[in-house]
């Protein structure tokens, strides 16, 4: 994983879960990697996963069953769509518009942009299967 550093790393790694859970590749239930099993293969210390579990938590994401580890909770699709979706109208989006708007973009162009992006993802997803 390649880190930024505009971004404190242990949030990366959460937004790393987000993604997994939004994108339906981790599912309720789901054991998740130890903390030292993600710490070795992100290269990052031990402390930085642990923060990371903490945060996730904290936010209701995941749970950890004492002494055997950490799950994906009943709930983290809805609780990491709102976190994430909170965070881009938020953070992103504000960029995003005025990039838009010193490009000189209107609605109908970025739609037209956007529906051209979602049927390449799509063509290269039906491709990967």
């Amino acid at each position: 994983m390649q880190f930024h550093s505009y971004k404190a790393i242990y949030l990366q790694i959460a937004d790393l879960f987000f993604d997994q859970i939004l994108r339906r590749k981790l599912l309720p239930g789901d054991r998740i990697p130890s903390v030292r099993e993600l710490a070795a293969e992100l290269e990052v210390t031990p402390n930085t996963v642990q923060r990371a579990y903490l945060y996730l938590q904290d936010k209701g994401v995941i749970f950890n069953k004492r002494g055997i580890g950490y799950f994906v909770a009943e709930n983290a699709f809805d609780i990491s769509h709102k976190i994430k979706l909170e965070e881009f109208i938020n953070k992103e989006l504000p960029v995003c518009f005025r990039q838009l708007d010193a490009l000189g973009l209107d609605f109908d162009q970025l739609k037209k942009i956007y529906e051209n992006f979602k049927s390449q993802e799509h063509e290269t997803k039906k491709e990967s299967e």
